[in-house]
């Protein structure tokens, strides 16, 4: 029996070392598994309890109930989903007593410690079973406080909890009660409505009695002079043919209706109005623009035909309101709408104060994109090797069909790049697409996509590509914290425990942006720049007698963890071969760094074990076969062979094909599943953690593009020694 699966199982048995069926099999499984779907668009009501730039939740019921007496109570309610059974991470910062409910079950209740330290993250396992979960806090008001700092932000997947209000269904956020003289009798749950509870639940989306009265572009944008705005809905123009229909409304301004971008009607009087209209059967985009009135202006609208009135839906199928009507504004009046902007829920539009965005009519709330995508349009760094190798082996395969698949998630990030920061800056900080990058305060939140940005740019057109790159280049080379040599290392992160250390993993997150944003600017100071921070961290990390690197240097301690982790490694070897290969033949560093190579490549050839695999502690073979880094080692040795690094190059060749044999037997299963990849990775000073805790997950991204590449390379190189 093989180490993950029974041997009958692997790619081996059934398509034996042909590399280019394994290609195609993991690139098969990877884009049946991934569809490319839209984003999710919910209401989103900016009055209720927000996300800060950690991404977790604010709520200070001292600035939100200044009246509230001293032992009252507030209690906030949201529900998160769970496919499977999990324990998912949940922090708080206490600010007063607390109390923590999972599913009505009593899960944490605070201390005078932790009350006295309210700086401090008390950290917390949310047991989630299958389906919605409820979580409820309580807070009690004291003289030091009242609220608290909660939730979840593990990086690479935000956690974002839904209000349990089914007349909301689908808005995000936490109910909130207003402030209590006693304890709620029961805690609300599954199968609890607010309703059920018998008080009055915040935050509150009903206009006022005077808003009511207006019209709903008054009420959304106040008294403008010389603007207008835009109202969209769908309509089903369900007969067929080019059939009648009859448009009636009423108008307090000026207005034009558009049926698809084409006018069918207007008024400049205010009042009842009524046409006849010929529309062709289908699903069509209902526009109205509505002139701001010197008093009010909005409008009422029906469609009909011989059998009623016509069905309106929301444009973009907005979760968390029944409203079919979304609008936007207010423009300048002299400016004409352009409809293929209004109608890009990924683009802003310029209005008379700014950038603007769509709003149902509702007090405070605006539609906002979420992009629930497990891996297709997010940007993280995993998914940059991942998309690096699916790539290359598109290109090897000749399937166009995942070439556009890879060109459609870059362009997705480039296209809501401008909304995100837009996004991040509306709502206080967190935001549901591109999240790392509006974020960023690391080289894993940009480097690695950065790179294969870059990458895919080389082979498709990919608009927009240029403003991204410039933002990561920016980061990287001016902001991104320093040593004083000018080594990269981590401090001032939202991940605390990474703070004040130095990661051969980065290496990857900054070395290869910065070679192919050489080659697109050609500016020397970059290649530069990289060639420089391989001699800083051999500095802090290399192990001489064992010819490779440590995985973290820790400041605080001052010292290296010692430990040897396998994909830490793969990232250094990889990073060093994707630096050679632009590395100016006479720059003055390339023979250093290509010693560098050398002895590494040593020190990893004398720890591959017998069946060709290396480990997840490269060094301490009990512990399991590590599949990322025998890709990543596979590939560098199968560069180095092909580009002339190697005085010796014959061990590295059967090293490599090896290593690509143990993968199809070992790794692969013959339905192109990846197995054996560690999963993201802290650190520790003992190797037990990186054997025993740090185990390996089924498809995980931080292997399946390394796994791919290795692949390629064993091809070309395949080639190569043919020739």
């Amino acid at each position: 029996m093989g180490f993950y699966f029974e041997d009958h199982q692997s790619m081996y048995a059934h398509a034996g070392l042909n590399v280019e069926r394994t290609l195609e099999g993991i690139v098969r499984r990877y884009l049946g598994n991934n569809p490319a779907l839209p984003p999710t668009y919910r209401a989103f009501d900016r009055s209720g309890i927000l996300r800060g730039k950690d991404y977790r939740y604010l709520a200070d019921f001292n600035q939100r109930f200044p009246q509230a007496a001293a032992g009252q109570f507030v209690y906030v309610w949201g529900k998160i989903w769970a496919d499977a059974p999990a324990q998912l991470k949940f922090d708080l910062n206490i600010l007063c007593p607390t109390v923590v409910y999972c599913n009505r079950q009593l899960l944490h209740r605070s201390d005078i410690i932790q009350e006295r330290y309210p700086d401090r993250r008390v950290s917390l396992q949310l047991p989630l079973q299958a389906g919605w979960n409820h979580v409820v806090l309580r807070f009690k008001k004291t003289a030091a406080g009242f609220g608290g700092i909660f939730g979840t932000w593990l990086g690479k997947l935000p956690y974002y909890f839904l209000l349990p209000d089914p007349a909301r269904e689908g808005q995000e956020g936490w109910l909130f009660s207003p402030p209590l003289a006693a304890e709620l009798p029961q805690i609300p749950g599954v199968g609890t409505t607010p309703a059920d509870t018998g008080i009055s639940w915040g935050p509150d989306q009903i206009w006022g009695a005077a808003e009511r009265k207006q019209g709903q572009l008054r009420r959304l944008y106040g008294r403008v002079a010389k603007a207008y705005a835009m109202g969209w809905t769908k309509a089903s123009f369900l007969q067929a043919g080019v059939a009648s229909y009859t448009l009636k409304g009423r108008s307090r301004s000026p207005l034009q209706v558009f049926i698809d971008g084409q006018p069918v009607f207007a008024t400049a009087r205010t009042g009842a109005f009524s046409a006849k209209l010929r529309v062709p059967f289908g699903h069509h985009d209902v526009m109205v623009k509505c002139d701001a009135g010197a008093r009010d202006w909005g409008f009422e609208l029906s469609l009909h035909d011989r059998f009623g009135v016509l069905s309106f839906s929301s444009p973009c199928n907005l979760a968390g309101s029944s409203l079919p009507w979304i609008f936007i504004g207010p423009f300048a009046a002299d400016r004409a709408p352009d409809f293929a902007t209004l109608t890009n829920l990924d683009k802003l539009a310029p209005g008379l104060g700014g950038d603007v965005y769509w709003r149902p009519d509702l007090p405070d709330t605006w539609v906002r994109p979420y992009n629930e995508n497990v891996l297709y349009g997010q940007w993280n760094y995993p998914l940059g090797v991942t998309l690096y190798g699916l790539l290359h082996s598109a290109r090897a395969i000749g399937s166009t069909e995942t070439e556009h698949y890879i060109a459609g998630h870059i362009q997705a990030c480039c296209d809501i790049f401008d909304y995100a920061l837009w996004d991040r800056k509306q709502y206080g900080g967190a935001t549901n697409v591109l999240h790392l990058l509006t974020s960023i305060d690391s080289l894993d939140d940009c480097g690695s996509f950065g790179s294969v940005l870059l990458e895919v740019a080389k082979y498709c057109e990919i608009t927009g590509m240029r403003r991204l790159a410039d933002y990561v280049a920016d980061y990287i080379s001016t902001r991104q914290i320093r040593l004083p040599d000018g080594t990269f290392f981590r401090k001032n992160l939202m991940h605390t425990f990474h703070e004040d250390t130095l990661w051969a993993d980065d290496l990857y997150m900054s070395v290869p942006f910065l070679c192919r944003y050489f080659e697109l600017t050609g500016e020397g100071k970059y290649i530069d720049d990289a060639a420089r921070q391989f001699l800083g961290f051999k500095r802090h990390l290399y192990l001489p007698k064992l010819q490779v690197m440590s995985h973290v240097f820790d400041f605080k301690r001052g010292l290296a963890t010692g430990v040897p982790w396998g994909r830490g490694n793969g990232w250094t070897i990889f990073s060093l071969s994707e630096l050679l290969a632009v590395l100016p033949a006479k720059h003055k560093l390339r023979p250093e760094l290509l010693a560098f190579f050398r002895d590494l490549s040593a020190g990893y050839l004398a720890l591959q074990d017998a069946a060709g695999m290396w480990h997840q502690v490269l060094n301490e073979h009990d512990s399991y076969p590590e599949t990322s880094c025998t890709s990543m080692f596979a590939y560098a040795f199968a560069r180095g062979i092909q580009f002339g690094w190697f005085e010796e190059p014959d061990p590295y060749i059967r090293s490599v094909f090896r290593a690509w044999e143990a993968l199809n037997r070992t790794s692969i299963d013959q339905k192109g599943n990846v197995h054996g990849v560690c999963r993201g990775s802290e650190f520790c000073f003992t190797s037990d953690y990186y054997k025993h805790e740090l185990l390996w997950n089924l498809n995980d991204t931080h292997g399946i593009g390394i796994v791919l590449l290795a692949g390629v390379e064993v091809r070309r190189l395949m080639d190569r020694l043919k020739a």
